[in-house]
């Protein structure tokens, strides 16, 4: 069972839902691009009872409001959403899983606030972005963010409304990592029934967010931080496995070669079978990883 919340922001809510409780171990759950907390759903009920778990949507995605006219969606507004949520809740220490996109945000996050971050754990996820090593390519990136905004705001396209199938069928054409199960899980909170049919929820100009990249030698500098309790998972058929990806990806096997080299006793990195979306795909080959993870930090802070 789990329970829905809402927390007030000056340009409307973000939404997010909760299971366990409320006095228990807090551990709160950031889902990837495009995504929504739904894409916790098969994996917490099968981590330990005794934590409370907030899974939220973060501005722009699931029944979170969007962003006020006018607005990019910056890397950091997906920062400050957690610290606004945080202080919501009161937490004052706590535990962040973090999916994809929202692994990066939970990094950003623990390099920002170390103190109020006493686990971290990233799903399919290394915690960064490493800037691109040619200028010119950082330039363009940051080009396109602004033409792409500025191009969306000047079309001002009405959301299409499609089938419930021909929502689903979108939505898995353009994720080939998500079973059928998984993409009608996301589609109950990414998508809203209309006289016409589902539109999706997000927020368009979510495509054009703008990121935040670091350097290697800032990655390991600030996983230093905190160090002996980052846990990262991730999947075979999944984005982070560096010989099965393109030039695009050169970042993953910088930071691999960096973690294995400079952190390598200090964070413990586990490869499973799976797909980017194992966590919802089938939850239980990551469930026992996570469950043990939790507990025995768990245990080392009550001694």
């Amino acid at each position: 069972m789990f329970s829905e919340l809402k927390f007030p922001v000056p340009w409307g809510h973000v939404a997010a839902k909760a299971w366990g409780p409320s006095e228990g171990h807090p551990v709160l759950c950031l889902h990837g691009w495009l995504d929504n907390a739904n894409t916790f759903d098969k994996l917490i009920p099968l981590l330990p009872k005794d934590c409370y778990y907030v899974a939220m949507d973060f501005s722009g995605h699931g029944l979170s409001s969007h962003r006020p006219a006018g607005s990019a969606y910056h890397f950091l507004d997906y920062v400050s959403d957690v610290c606004r949520v945080t202080t919501a809740l009161q937490w004052r220490r706590f535990t962040l899983m973090g999916h994809s996109m929202g692994g990066a945000v939970a990094g950003m996050f623990c390099f920002l606030y170390p103190e109020m971050v006493d686990k971290l754990i990233l799903l399919e996820s290394l915690g960064f972005l490493l800037a691109p090593e040619d200028t010119e390519a950082w330039l363009k990136s940051k080009r396109m963010v602004i033409d792409r905004l500025l191009s969306l705001e000047a079309k001002q396209q009405t959301p299409k409304a499609r089938s419930p199938e021909a929502a689903l069928q979108r939505l898995l054409e353009a994720n080939r990592h998500l079973t059928a199960e998984g993409g009608a899980i996301l589609l109950q909170r990414g998508a809203t029934e209309t006289p016409a049919g589902l539109v999706y929820n997000r927020d368009m100009r979510v495509r054009t967010q703008n990121r935040e990249y670091l350097t290697a030698e800032q990655c390991v500098k600030l996983l230093q931080k905190i160090q002996d309790r980052v846990l990262i998972i991730v999947a075979q058929e999944g984005l982070l496995i560096p010989h099965k990806l393109d030039t695009r990806n050169h970042f993953v096997k910088a930071l691999r070669e960096t973690f294995d080299s400079t952190l390598k006793e200090h964070i413990q990195i586990a490869e499973v079978p799976g797909s980017h979306f194992v966590h919802l795909n089938e939850p239980k080959v990551v469930s026992g990883i996570i469950s043990n993870f939790l507990m025995v930090q768990n245990a080392r802070a009550r001694l």
